[in-house]
């Protein structure tokens, strides 16, 4: 008798398209192949185009017969987001894709059907179309625990009157995060929640997408129980079914089953071109002897805050890699004499790029410390390698990982709301050497309670799993529907 036919899944991924979505939800395309999950990942053409030039997709992803790009309509902006305004501008032009989505949906119908959908969470109209379709949808929401309770507990600062600000007081505590009521200060709050007027559109936006987070078939979060352990709890009173994976990119370095060759897996998802020139600078530079500074895809300094980091950087004494965005500095005109002595010190003890491989940069053991804009994905990262962070948030979730890595956590220092040249001296001088063996040691226990996350029997590796399981069973029920 013939065996039956065995139908793989085929999960549609679908991420807001910036380089820390992008990228977190790349790495779970690759599980998701590895585990025989048929995948299709849509993105902009813009985003498709810039990961063709600057990474190596195409050749890593042939190995997996039923992965592919899927391109949205020309239409649809990827833009270069690097602001708030951007950033929404991007959001509006995402929900034009429905259109395009639902035609998609019901055409691989008759061919590969899709069986589950996972989106970002803050694109609800993807909830909208699996209702009408009838194909469950999980929400990935790609940034921490802790920040997304925040987000979800908009409602209960603006009964409790904490939210919109009175007075100037940033350090006026904040009662109504349940599970935050003891640490959290205005100034942590995510930026979104600086305004004026709570119908502010980015206020509104991430409100609004973040309470439709309850219809989604699950949640996923890229993190793990022993790191935001105490708000998962709180936010499972709300959202039940949530799968905690992360750290995502560290499953491909942990002794697992799958089979594969953990080198092509490690490699890029960046929309921009790495400098690999700065692996070589590590080489030569004693161990945990340099701070890393790097502020993500996103974030913009202007030409003084820059040169006030770069002030501290060199007068600290400390060797450090910094990476500059071409792309990052705002109010250049009329350009601006570098002092000698800056040139002087980036010459005997700096290394300057445009973009590095960042995840190779922390976990070389030249690496002493990390002056990070704090986005998940880069504390994430640091956490993983063990390195102590100096947290200088610019927008987002930024805000309150920055609070957690100082404040719970205590494995950095939290310089929110301040750009000056003594400050980041001074915690320069504290990470690197008065108070780095204090960091150091929170640091890398952190780094063994991710490990064991990710590793055999771990709390992540068993969501995970979980998750690759339910997600064939989604298969099955389609089957028979």
């Amino acid at each position: 008798m013939a065996e039956p036919t065995v139908i793989r899944p085929h999960v549609l991924i679908f991420p807001f398209p910036v380089q820390g979505h992008i990228n977190s939800m790349l790495k779970l395309t690759e599980i998701l192949c590895l585990a025989n999950i048929n995948v299709t990942y849509l993105l902009t053409v813009e985003t498709h185009t810039r990961l063709l030039a600057n990474t190596s997709v195409v050749s890593r992803y042939t190995k997996y017969p039923g992965f592919r790009f899927q391109t949205l309509p020309e239409s649809v902006s990827g833009g270069n987001a690097q602001s708030m305004n951007i950033v929404l501008n991007l959001y509006q032009s995402m929900k034009t894709a429905k259109g395009f989505l639902r035609d998609f949906l019901i055409s691989q119908a008759l061919k590969k059907p899709v069986s589950c959908i996972i989106t970002d969470g803050v694109m609800s109209f993807t909830l909208d179309l699996g209702e009408e379709i009838g194909i469950p949808v999980i929400y990935f929401r790609t940034v921490s625990a802790c920040s997304f309770w925040s987000y979800f507990c908009m409602n209960k600062l603006i009964e409790a009157k904490e939210c919109p600000f009175t007075g100037d007081d940033m350090d006026y505590p904040i009662k109504s995060v349940p599970g935050m009521e003891s640490f959290l200060r205005r100034r942590d709050l995510p930026n979104m929640f600086r305004v004026a007027d709570t119908n502010d559109r980015g206020f509104q936006m991430i409100y609004t997408e973040t309470q439709q987070t309850v219809r989604a078939q699950a949640l996923i979060l890229n993190t793990f129980e022993d790191l935001e352990g105490p708000i998962l709890s709180q936010i499972r009173t709300r959202i039940p079914n949530i799968y905690t994976i992360g750290p995502l990119h560290a499953h491909f370095k942990a002794h697992t089953k799958l089979e594969t060759d953990s080198t092509t897996l490690s490699q890029s998802n960046s929309l921009w071109e790495e400098d690999r020139g700065c692996i070589n600078w590590l080489e030569d530079q004693p161990l945990k002897s340099v701070i890393y500074v790097s502020f993500g895809s996103l974030a913009m300094v202007t030409k003084e805050q820059l040169m006030e980091f770069w002030h501290g950087l060199v007068n600290s004494g400390h060797r450090f890699l910094w990476v500059i965005r071409p792309d990052s500095i705002t109010g250049r005109e009329g350009g601006q004499e570098i002092p000698a002595e800056l040139e002087e010190g980036t010459k005997a003890r700096g290394h300057i790029v445009n973009w590095a491989p960042q995840e190779e940069v922390l976990a070389h053991p030249a690496i002493g410390g990390f002056l990070t804009h704090s986005g998940w994905n880069s504390t994430l990262e640091s956490i993983s390698e063990g390195v102590p962070m100096i947290c200088w948030p610019y927008f987002a979730d930024q805000q309150i990982n920055s609070r957690f890595v100082g404040e719970v956590w205590k494995i950095g220092l939290d310089i929110k709301d301040s750009c000056d040249r003594v400050i980041i001296e001074k915690a320069v001088k504290d990470l690197m050497g008065d108070r780095n063996e204090e960091f150091s040691k929170s640091a890398i226990e952190m780094a063994k309670l991710a490990s064991k996350a990710v590793n055999e029997g771990g709390s992540s590796r068993s969501n995970l799993n979980k998750l690759i399981e339910d997600i064939k069973s989604m298969c099955n029920l389609s089957q028979h529907a």
